[in-house]
Protein backbone atom coordinates (compact mmCIF):
# COMPACT_ATOMS: atom_id res chain seq x y z
CA UNK A 1 0.00 0.00 0.00
CA UNK A 2 1.03 3.67 -0.83
CA UNK A 3 -1.27 5.56 1.32
CA UNK A 4 0.12 6.72 4.85
CA UNK A 5 -1.58 5.76 7.87
CA UNK A 6 -0.28 8.18 10.18
CA UNK A 7 -2.29 8.75 13.73
CA UNK A 8 -5.58 6.84 12.10
CA UNK A 9 -5.94 9.30 9.57
CA UNK A 10 -4.64 8.77 5.68
CA UNK A 11 -2.55 10.84 4.24
CA UNK A 12 -3.78 10.64 0.48
CA UNK A 13 -1.56 12.16 -1.90
CA UNK A 14 -3.30 14.87 -4.61
CA UNK A 15 -2.65 14.86 -8.06
CA UNK A 16 -0.14 17.75 -9.48
CA UNK A 17 0.27 19.59 -12.53
CA UNK A 18 -3.03 20.01 -13.82
CA UNK A 19 -3.37 21.49 -17.25
CA UNK A 20 -6.68 22.64 -19.09
CA UNK A 21 -7.09 23.49 -22.56
CA UNK A 22 -9.02 23.51 -25.67
CA UNK A 23 -9.47 20.14 -27.25
CA UNK A 24 -7.79 20.73 -30.31
CA UNK A 25 -9.19 19.62 -34.19
CA UNK A 26 -12.94 19.63 -32.66
CA UNK A 27 -16.06 21.98 -33.47
CA UNK A 28 -15.79 24.03 -30.19
CA UNK A 29 -17.91 22.93 -27.05
CA UNK A 30 -14.94 20.71 -25.42
CA UNK A 31 -12.06 21.08 -22.83
CA UNK A 32 -9.14 18.72 -21.98
CA UNK A 33 -8.09 18.43 -18.65
CA UNK A 34 -4.54 16.45 -18.01
CA UNK A 35 -3.08 15.88 -14.62
CA UNK A 36 0.11 13.86 -12.55
CA UNK A 37 -1.28 10.63 -11.01
CA UNK A 38 -1.00 10.96 -7.33
CA UNK A 39 1.66 9.15 -5.91
CA UNK A 40 -1.07 7.18 -4.47
CA UNK A 41 -2.83 6.09 -7.54
CA UNK A 42 -2.68 2.10 -6.80
CA UNK A 43 -4.78 2.67 -3.89
CA UNK A 44 -7.54 4.54 -4.52
CA UNK A 45 -10.97 4.67 -5.95
CA UNK A 46 -10.25 7.03 -8.74
CA UNK A 47 -10.22 11.17 -10.01
CA UNK A 48 -12.95 13.13 -9.01
CA UNK A 49 -13.31 16.29 -11.65
CA UNK A 50 -14.71 19.59 -10.48
CA UNK A 51 -15.08 22.71 -12.85
CA UNK A 52 -16.11 26.53 -11.83
CA UNK A 53 -17.19 29.57 -13.81
CA UNK A 54 -15.55 32.06 -11.14
CA UNK A 55 -12.47 30.35 -9.94
CA UNK A 56 -14.72 29.93 -6.39
CA UNK A 57 -17.64 27.51 -6.69
CA UNK A 58 -16.99 24.17 -8.06
CA UNK A 59 -19.05 21.82 -8.85
CA UNK A 60 -17.92 18.16 -9.66
CA UNK A 61 -18.30 17.22 -13.46
CA UNK A 62 -17.02 13.50 -14.12
CA UNK A 63 -15.06 10.83 -12.53
CA UNK A 64 -12.67 8.54 -14.04
CA UNK A 65 -10.73 5.26 -12.09
CA UNK A 66 -7.52 5.05 -11.05
CA UNK A 67 -4.54 4.88 -13.43
CA UNK A 68 -6.21 7.30 -16.16
CA UNK A 69 -5.06 11.29 -16.51
CA UNK A 70 -6.91 12.97 -18.91
CA UNK A 71 -10.78 13.61 -19.07
CA UNK A 72 -12.89 15.72 -21.63
CA UNK A 73 -15.55 17.96 -20.35
CA UNK A 74 -18.02 19.10 -22.65
CA UNK A 75 -19.06 22.88 -22.02
CA UNK A 76 -20.12 26.00 -23.56
CA UNK A 77 -17.94 28.09 -26.46
CA UNK A 78 -16.42 31.49 -25.18
CA UNK A 79 -16.68 30.84 -21.37
CA UNK A 80 -13.84 30.97 -18.89
CA UNK A 81 -13.47 27.69 -16.38
CA UNK A 82 -11.53 26.35 -13.77
CA UNK A 83 -10.50 23.04 -13.11
CA UNK A 84 -9.61 21.12 -10.25
CA UNK A 85 -9.08 16.83 -9.65
CA UNK A 86 -9.65 15.31 -6.29
CA UNK A 87 -7.90 12.23 -5.48
CA UNK A 88 -10.56 9.75 -4.21
CA UNK A 89 -10.17 7.06 -2.02
CA UNK A 90 -13.51 6.47 0.52
CA UNK A 91 -14.57 9.59 1.83
CA UNK A 92 -11.43 10.80 1.42
CA UNK A 93 -10.39 13.47 -1.26
CA UNK A 94 -6.94 15.44 -1.80
CA UNK A 95 -7.73 18.08 -4.07
CA UNK A 96 -4.81 19.58 -6.83
CA UNK A 97 -4.35 23.58 -7.42
CA UNK A 98 -6.58 25.20 -10.07
CA UNK A 99 -5.96 25.46 -13.11
CA UNK A 100 -5.56 28.67 -15.67
CA UNK A 101 -8.90 29.91 -16.80
CA UNK A 102 -9.79 28.27 -20.25
CA UNK A 103 -12.32 28.23 -22.64
CA UNK A 104 -13.15 26.38 -25.52
CA UNK A 105 -13.47 27.14 -29.09
CA UNK A 106 -14.50 25.73 -32.35
CA UNK A 107 -11.14 24.89 -34.95
CA UNK A 108 -11.88 25.85 -38.57
CA UNK A 109 -9.67 23.00 -40.02
CA UNK A 110 -8.98 19.50 -38.21
CA UNK A 111 -5.38 18.87 -38.66
CA UNK A 112 -6.24 15.23 -38.24
CA UNK A 113 -7.79 14.55 -41.21
CA UNK A 114 -5.01 16.71 -43.50
CA UNK A 115 -4.36 12.96 -44.92
CA UNK A 116 -7.69 13.03 -46.10
CA UNK A 117 -7.75 16.53 -47.65
CA UNK A 118 -4.25 15.72 -49.20
CA UNK A 119 -6.29 12.77 -51.22
CA UNK A 120 -9.12 14.67 -51.55
CA UNK A 121 -7.29 17.33 -53.86
CA UNK A 122 -5.05 14.36 -55.63
CA UNK A 123 -8.22 13.15 -56.46
CA UNK A 124 -10.43 15.97 -57.70
CA UNK A 125 -7.14 17.09 -59.54
CA UNK A 126 -7.30 13.46 -61.26
CA UNK A 127 -10.76 14.16 -62.37
CA UNK A 128 -10.64 17.42 -63.55
CA UNK A 129 -7.72 16.54 -65.50
CA UNK A 130 -9.77 14.03 -67.43
CA UNK A 131 -12.46 15.70 -67.61
CA UNK A 132 -10.40 18.76 -69.41
CA UNK A 133 -8.67 15.99 -71.74
CA UNK A 134 -12.03 14.73 -72.70
CA UNK A 135 -13.16 18.36 -73.10
CA UNK A 136 -10.70 18.85 -75.73
CA UNK A 137 -11.73 15.90 -77.88
CA UNK A 138 -9.77 13.06 -76.25
CA UNK A 139 -12.02 9.53 -76.76
CA UNK A 140 -12.31 7.45 -73.66
CA UNK A 141 -13.62 3.76 -73.51
CA UNK A 142 -15.26 2.19 -70.17
CA UNK A 143 -15.75 -2.10 -70.64
CA UNK A 144 -18.05 -3.59 -72.27
CA UNK A 145 -21.20 -3.53 -69.96
CA UNK A 146 -23.67 -6.45 -71.00
CA UNK A 147 -26.40 -4.81 -69.43
CA UNK A 148 -26.18 -1.80 -70.62
CA UNK A 149 -25.61 -3.36 -73.99
CA UNK A 150 -28.45 -4.72 -74.16
CA UNK A 151 -30.50 -1.45 -73.66
CA UNK A 152 -30.97 -0.91 -77.54
CA UNK A 153 -32.16 -4.50 -77.79
CA UNK A 154 -34.74 -4.01 -75.02
CA UNK A 155 -35.85 -0.73 -77.08
CA UNK A 156 -36.12 -2.45 -80.26
CA UNK A 157 -38.10 -5.78 -78.95
CA UNK A 158 -40.24 -3.16 -77.71
CA UNK A 159 -41.25 -0.95 -80.78
CA UNK A 160 -41.19 -4.31 -82.84
CA UNK A 161 -43.93 -5.80 -80.53
CA UNK A 162 -45.60 -2.55 -80.44
CA UNK A 163 -45.59 -2.74 -76.45
CA UNK A 164 -44.56 -0.16 -73.91
CA UNK A 165 -41.13 -0.48 -71.96
CA UNK A 166 -41.84 -0.08 -67.66
CA UNK A 167 -38.81 1.69 -66.13
CA UNK A 168 -39.16 0.96 -62.00
CA UNK A 169 -36.81 2.86 -60.19
CA UNK A 170 -37.88 1.43 -56.90
CA UNK A 171 -38.27 2.85 -53.38
CA UNK A 172 -35.35 5.04 -52.61
CA UNK A 173 -36.14 8.55 -52.37
CA UNK A 174 -34.57 11.36 -54.22
CA UNK A 175 -31.10 11.71 -51.81
CA UNK A 176 -29.91 8.04 -52.76
CA UNK A 177 -26.90 7.56 -54.89
CA UNK A 178 -28.64 4.80 -56.50
CA UNK A 179 -32.10 6.89 -57.31
CA UNK A 180 -29.63 9.57 -58.68
CA UNK A 181 -27.81 7.12 -60.71
CA UNK A 182 -31.31 5.67 -62.10
CA UNK A 183 -32.53 9.31 -63.35
CA UNK A 184 -29.25 9.74 -65.60
CA UNK A 185 -29.97 6.43 -67.09
CA UNK A 186 -33.36 7.32 -67.25
CA UNK A 187 -32.83 10.34 -69.12
CA UNK A 188 -30.95 8.12 -72.14
CA UNK A 189 -33.61 5.36 -72.07
CA UNK A 190 -36.20 8.13 -72.61
CA UNK A 191 -34.25 9.48 -75.85
CA UNK A 192 -33.86 6.00 -77.32
CA UNK A 193 -37.61 5.54 -76.83
CA UNK A 194 -38.40 8.74 -77.77
CA UNK A 195 -36.10 8.20 -81.49
CA UNK A 196 -38.50 5.20 -82.04
CA UNK A 197 -42.19 6.20 -80.61
CA UNK A 198 -41.99 3.28 -78.06
CA UNK A 199 -44.22 3.74 -74.83
CA UNK A 200 -42.38 4.56 -71.75
CA UNK A 201 -43.99 4.21 -68.44
CA UNK A 202 -42.87 5.50 -65.44
CA UNK A 203 -44.07 4.81 -61.83
CA UNK A 204 -42.95 6.00 -59.20
CA UNK A 205 -43.07 5.37 -55.61
CA UNK A 206 -41.88 9.27 -54.10
CA UNK A 207 -43.54 12.49 -54.76
CA UNK A 208 -39.76 14.16 -55.10
CA UNK A 209 -38.77 11.49 -57.51
CA UNK A 210 -42.23 11.96 -59.59
CA UNK A 211 -41.39 15.53 -60.09
CA UNK A 212 -37.60 14.94 -61.22
CA UNK A 213 -38.61 11.84 -63.34
CA UNK A 214 -41.63 13.68 -65.24
CA UNK A 215 -39.24 16.74 -65.86
CA UNK A 216 -36.35 13.98 -67.07
CA UNK A 217 -38.58 12.47 -69.67
CA UNK A 218 -39.99 15.86 -70.75
CA UNK A 219 -36.55 17.23 -71.37
CA UNK A 220 -35.34 14.04 -72.65
CA UNK A 221 -38.20 14.48 -75.29
CA UNK A 222 -37.48 17.64 -76.18
CA UNK A 223 -33.75 17.26 -76.61
CA UNK A 224 -34.57 15.35 -79.51
CA UNK A 225 -36.96 17.54 -80.99
CA UNK A 226 -39.97 15.23 -80.08
CA UNK A 227 -42.20 17.51 -77.21
CA UNK A 228 -44.72 16.07 -78.51
CA UNK A 229 -44.49 12.36 -77.73
CA UNK A 230 -44.49 13.70 -73.89
CA UNK A 231 -47.47 11.52 -71.85
CA UNK A 232 -48.06 13.24 -68.35
CA UNK A 233 -50.15 10.29 -67.09
CA UNK A 234 -47.14 7.75 -68.38
CA UNK A 235 -45.12 9.50 -65.73
CA UNK A 236 -46.80 9.18 -62.34
CA UNK A 237 -46.89 8.87 -58.55
CA UNK A 238 -48.45 5.38 -57.03
CA UNK A 239 -47.84 5.16 -53.72
CA UNK A 240 -44.86 5.60 -50.72
CA UNK A 241 -46.11 2.32 -49.20
CA UNK A 242 -43.59 -0.31 -50.32
CA UNK A 243 -45.17 -3.69 -50.68
CA UNK A 244 -48.60 -1.52 -52.25
CA UNK A 245 -45.85 -0.21 -54.42
CA UNK A 246 -44.64 -3.23 -55.46
CA UNK A 247 -48.31 -4.70 -55.95
CA UNK A 248 -49.38 -1.60 -58.37
CA UNK A 249 -46.07 -2.34 -60.29
CA UNK A 250 -46.92 -6.07 -60.83
CA UNK A 251 -50.30 -4.90 -61.59
CA UNK A 252 -49.08 -2.71 -64.41
CA UNK A 253 -46.75 -5.96 -65.43
CA UNK A 254 -49.69 -8.00 -65.85
CA UNK A 255 -52.12 -5.47 -67.67
CA UNK A 256 -49.58 -3.44 -69.90
CA UNK A 257 -47.28 -6.65 -70.65
CA UNK A 258 -44.51 -4.48 -71.55
CA UNK A 259 -41.73 -5.72 -73.71
CA UNK A 260 -39.05 -4.72 -71.64
CA UNK A 261 -38.61 -4.02 -67.58
CA UNK A 262 -36.30 -2.18 -65.99
CA UNK A 263 -35.60 -2.16 -62.66
CA UNK A 264 -33.09 0.32 -61.51
CA UNK A 265 -32.79 2.14 -58.52
CA UNK A 266 -32.77 1.39 -55.03
CA UNK A 267 -34.75 -1.73 -53.96
CA UNK A 268 -35.45 -3.80 -50.50
CA UNK A 269 -37.56 -6.83 -50.07
CA UNK A 270 -39.86 -6.29 -53.11
CA UNK A 271 -37.03 -6.81 -55.37
CA UNK A 272 -37.83 -10.65 -55.90
CA UNK A 273 -41.33 -9.91 -56.33
CA UNK A 274 -40.83 -7.18 -59.01
CA UNK A 275 -38.86 -9.80 -60.70
CA UNK A 276 -40.19 -12.71 -60.63
CA UNK A 277 -43.44 -11.28 -62.36
CA UNK A 278 -42.22 -9.65 -64.77
CA UNK A 279 -40.21 -12.88 -65.89
CA UNK A 280 -43.52 -14.53 -65.42
CA UNK A 281 -44.69 -11.99 -68.06
CA UNK A 282 -41.96 -13.06 -70.76
CA UNK A 283 -40.44 -9.53 -70.68
CA UNK A 284 -36.82 -8.90 -71.34
CA UNK A 285 -35.84 -7.43 -68.08
CA UNK A 286 -32.36 -5.32 -66.90
CA UNK A 287 -31.74 -4.73 -63.20
CA UNK A 288 -29.65 -2.64 -60.97
CA UNK A 289 -29.25 -1.64 -57.42
CA UNK A 290 -26.85 -0.87 -54.42
CA UNK A 291 -28.31 -2.59 -52.40
CA UNK A 292 -26.11 -6.03 -52.60
CA UNK A 293 -28.41 -8.17 -50.26
CA UNK A 294 -31.17 -7.45 -53.62
CA UNK A 295 -28.79 -8.54 -55.71
CA UNK A 296 -28.85 -12.06 -56.06
CA UNK A 297 -32.82 -11.76 -56.67
CA UNK A 298 -31.59 -9.74 -59.43
CA UNK A 299 -29.30 -11.79 -61.28
CA UNK A 300 -31.29 -15.05 -60.19
CA UNK A 301 -34.88 -13.46 -62.35
CA UNK A 302 -33.56 -10.81 -64.56
CA UNK A 303 -32.00 -11.40 -67.89
CA UNK A 304 -29.04 -8.51 -66.63
CA UNK A 305 -27.95 -7.08 -64.10
CA UNK A 306 -25.99 -3.93 -63.44
CA UNK A 307 -23.40 -4.67 -60.13
CA UNK A 308 -21.30 -2.70 -58.29
CA UNK A 309 -20.33 0.88 -59.74
CA UNK A 310 -21.39 -0.41 -63.02
CA UNK A 311 -25.22 1.39 -62.12
CA UNK A 312 -23.19 4.40 -61.30
CA UNK A 313 -21.21 4.10 -64.78
CA UNK A 314 -24.06 3.47 -66.66
CA UNK A 315 -25.46 6.85 -67.84
CA UNK A 316 -21.75 7.56 -69.34
CA UNK A 317 -21.69 4.47 -71.18
CA UNK A 318 -24.94 5.00 -72.73
CA UNK A 319 -25.22 8.48 -73.49
CA UNK A 320 -20.74 8.59 -74.50
CA UNK A 321 -20.70 11.88 -73.11
CA UNK A 322 -16.93 13.01 -73.25
CA UNK A 323 -17.54 14.93 -70.46
CA UNK A 324 -18.65 11.76 -68.27
CA UNK A 325 -16.71 9.58 -69.54
CA UNK A 326 -13.95 11.64 -68.41
CA UNK A 327 -15.08 12.04 -65.01
CA UNK A 328 -15.22 7.84 -64.83
CA UNK A 329 -11.54 8.12 -66.08
CA UNK A 330 -10.75 10.07 -63.29
CA UNK A 331 -11.95 7.92 -60.55
CA UNK A 332 -10.20 5.29 -61.94
CA UNK A 333 -7.10 6.38 -61.93
CA UNK A 334 -7.51 8.22 -58.41
CA UNK A 335 -8.44 4.58 -57.45
CA UNK A 336 -5.42 3.35 -58.81
CA UNK A 337 -3.60 6.38 -56.83
CA UNK A 338 -4.89 5.23 -53.34
CA UNK A 339 -4.41 1.75 -54.32
CA UNK A 340 -0.70 2.18 -54.91
CA UNK A 341 -0.54 4.66 -51.73
CA UNK A 342 -1.96 1.75 -49.58
CA UNK A 343 0.23 -0.81 -51.01
CA UNK A 344 3.47 1.20 -50.75
CA UNK A 345 2.64 2.34 -46.88
CA UNK A 346 2.46 -1.26 -45.87
CA UNK A 347 5.44 -2.40 -47.26
CA UNK A 348 6.86 0.35 -45.41
CA UNK A 349 5.38 -1.06 -42.52
CA UNK A 350 6.46 -4.23 -43.17
CA UNK A 351 10.15 -2.97 -43.24
CA UNK A 352 9.83 -0.98 -39.71
CA UNK A 353 8.28 -4.20 -37.87
CA UNK A 354 10.15 -6.98 -39.03
CA UNK A 355 13.88 -6.67 -38.31
CA UNK A 356 14.81 -9.46 -40.91
CA UNK A 357 13.42 -7.08 -43.21
CA UNK A 358 15.88 -4.25 -42.85
CA UNK A 359 18.65 -6.19 -44.40
CA UNK A 360 16.82 -4.65 -47.42
CA UNK A 361 16.44 -1.15 -46.25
Amino acid sequence: MTILLLSGIFTLAPPTGIQAYDTPDDRGGSITIEWQLSSNDVGIEGYEIYRSEDGVAYEMVGFIGQGRGRYQDETDDNREYYYKVAALRDTVRAFSSSSQPVMSRPQLFDLGATNLFIAMIIFCSITLYFIQTARRGKKFEIRKIAGLDAVDEAVGRATEMGKPLLYCMGVGLVDSIATIASFNILGAIAEKTGQYETPLIVPTSDPVVYTVAREIVKESYTSIGRPDLFDSDKVYFVTDSQFAYASAIDGIMLREKPAANFLVGYFQAESLILAETGAMTGAIQIAGTDNVSQLPFFVTACDYTLIGEELYAASAYISQQPLLLGAIKGEDWGKIVILSTLLVASLIGLLTKFPILNLFR
